[in-house]
This record gives structure tokens, C-alpha cells and sequence, in this order.
């Protein structure tokens, strides 16, 4: 290759988010800048997958790293590891740089901000959450957090509910549904104990043993048993145990005699026990 089209990457004791040298003062912005056009200019050149091309490919990666740093530092809030946050960012920028073109007249920080921003958004809303909500929600909650911030600011207090809508034209109702959205981001363990007050874990404070728990599988097994009997004997049992009538009384209701409803009674059960799979 020639000497004028060899990609010039600078050593590992110039890179540009590198501090610059002791009496040498530089803008490193602007340094990043220019050093990022001469690359770009290398870069069009070259065959995509040559050693060259991903070489000075590599260099445009580094060179504009801090930018990545500088959009990371927005979601230090979100409590995630920041090494992973620079990393999905990282990707961005590395697919800012293949759709780039610098004939269009646009500054590569400019082109590639939105990019970068846009995937570490997105590793937030598929990866992090521990509840999934709507899109619209978290979009929306994106500009409650927003508006809280410059109230907070504004007025030196924690904005109220009807401050946030008014801000943003909406109803107090979606910004609390907005507010309890963002708390999907972290999840609490019913096993963790409390701080400072003293109290017993979630799991001890809002468990309890629900009584009827028990006998869901009988009644489960009876109403599978009570569909497989005639609709008059039926009638009797519903008669008999949940309107708690005694054989003499469903006897005057169904107008036959008591003997009878004995009868059909027996044969009842005769039939649930036999058709009853759990003491078969």
C-alpha cells in the first residue's frame, strides 16, 4: 500500500483519550475530531474486511470511546455496572461508524450520539427490567423523570403529582402509573429484611396461610363427581348439604316420601365413592 493511503493510527502513548503531555495544552475534543476525519478519509479507500480497513476501523473505535464514557455517565442512576453499560454503547458507536458517511457534512459525534444512546436505551428496556412494562408507559415515564428533575430544581422540593401532569399536560393518573413503572427497575426479595425499622422480612409481614387452601382439591373432585349424576339426585345433595335441609324437608320440597329420598341418597354416594379416583 502507499505511503499517502497507510492508515495512520496513532501509538498507545498518543491515543487521544489519553491525557495530553506535560507542555503540550490541546483541545482533545477538537484533537479527536480532526484525527476522526483523517480516518474516515483512510477508511472509504479501503476493502471492508482487509487487515487496513479494520485496523483503522479499530483506531475509530478508541478515538471516540470517551464519547461512549460521556453517554454512559447519563444512566449512572440506573444502578447498573457501568463497565456493561460502556460495553452496550460500545456497540453503538461501532454500528455509528458503519452507517457513517462523512460526504453528508455532519460531525461524526453528532451523527453518532443519537446511535449510542439508542442502544444503551434499548439494553435497558429488554435486559434490565425485572417487570416488562408497555412501551408507551416507559416512554412516558422517561418524561415524568424528566419533569421531576427540572421541578426539583425550580422550586428546591420534590414536585407533587398534580405539578408533574400539569408540566406535561396529562392526568395524575398516568404519572403515578409512570412513577410505579420506573420501580420496575429494581425488585426487592420477600426474603430481605427490613433496614432500620426493625420489621421482619415482605414475606413474613404479608404471608399467611389462606384456610380454604386445603380443600381446593375436594371440591375440585366433587364438582367432577356431582356433574356425572342424574340432575334429580343432584338436586337432593345441593338440597341436602348446602342448603342444609334435613331429608323430611327435601322430602315436602320434591313431594316424595322420605323413604325415598333416603333411597336415592344412598345410591349416591354409592356412585361417588365408586367413580372417586382418589380412594379408587
Amino acid at each position: 500500500m502507499p505511503a499517502s493511503t497507510a492508515p495512520q493510527v496513532l501509538p498507545q502513548n498518543e491515543r487521544p483519550d489519553d491525557p495530553p503531555p506535560a507542555g503540550k495544552p490541546q483541545n482533545r475534543g477538537a484533537d479527536t475530531r480532526a484525527l476522526t476525519q483523517v480516518l474516515f478519509g483512510q477508511l472509504k479507500d479501503m476493502e471492508p474486511g482487509s487487515p487496513e480497513h479494520c485496523r483503522v476501523r479499530g483506531a475509530l473505535i478508541e478515538a471516540n470511546l470517551p464519547l461512549v464514557r460521556y453517554a454512559a455517565a447519563r444512566f449512572r442512576s440506573r444502578n447498573e455496572p457501568m463497565e456493561d453499560v460502556v460495553q452496550v454503547g460500545t456497540i453503538g458507536l461501532i454500528n455509528a461508524i458503519d452507517r457513517f458517511d462523512p460526504e453528508r457534512g455532519v460531525q461524526f459525534p453528532t451523527f453518532a450520539m443519537p446511535t449510542v444512546v439508542g442502544e444503551i436505551k434499548r439494553y435497558f428496556r429488554d435486559n434490565v427490567r425485572t417487570v416488562h412494562v408497555p412501551r408507551r408507559l416507559h416512554e412516558l415515564w422517561v418524561q415524568v423523570n424528566g419533569a421531576t428533575e427540572d421541578l426539583t430544581t425550580a422550586h428546591g422540593r420534590s414536585p407533587t403529582t398534580a405539578e408533574i401532569a400539569e408540566r406535561l399536560k396529562i392526568g395524575e393518573d398516568e404519572v403515578l402509573a409512570c412513577i410505579e413503572a420506573g420501580r420496575s427497575y429494581h425488585a426487592t426479595s420477600l426474603e430481605a429484611a427490613q433496614e432500620g425499622d426493625g420489621l421482619p422480612g415482605l414475606l413474613d409481614r404479608l404471608g399467611y396461610e389462606d384456610p380454604a387452601l386445603a380443600g381446593v382439591e375436594h371440591r375440585d373432585l366433587v364438582r367432577h363427581l356431582l356433574v356425572q349424576l342424574p340432575e334429580r339426585e343432584q338436586r337432593i345433595l345441593m338440597l341436602r348439604y348446602y342448603n342444609n335441609l334435613t331429608q323430611s324437608q327435601i322430602s315436602q320440597e320434591l313431594g316424595v316420601s322420605q323413604m325415598h329420598v333416603s333411597r336415592l341418597l344412598a345410591r349416591s354416594f354409592a356412585r361417588l365413592r365408586s367413580a372417586n379416583r382418589i380412594e379408587a
